[in-house]
């Protein structure tokens, strides 16, 4: 978890060893249409982490959703970024709000 991170050590979601990469979006209506459909039945506190991307060090690329899904249109791009986040472009870390189903409905 984030919080429990050395400040200034770099963050990378369990998923980077499998995925290669951190899946990010900017749009919120997007995140919690894909929060829905990939995490839902997760439990527990989801966090987002409110990136600066001109002070990300790693590469992002703008790529399609990967494998396609039906989580997001078809011509959406998702800034992915291929290496450890740096902590200094982490400006916020926002929790997410959850209806009694466990839909996310805010942030």
């Amino acid at each position: 978890m984030i919080h429990s991170l050395p400040a200034g050590e770099p963050y990378l979601p369990r998923e980077f060893a499998r995925d290669g990469f951190i899946h990010c979006t900017k749009e919120l209506d997007v995140l919690l249409l894909v929060a829905n459909n990939f995490y839902k039945e997760t439990p527990g506190e989801m966090l987002v982490l409110v990136i600066d991307e001109s002070k990300v060090t790693a590469q992002i690329k703008y790529e399609a959703p990967m494998p396609p899904a039906s989580s997001a249109p078809d011509t959406h791009l998702f800034p992915h970024i291929y290496g450890p986040l740096n902590r200094e472009a982490i400006v916020e870390i926002r929790v997410t709000r959850r209806a009694a189903g466990g839909a996310f409905v805010s942030v």
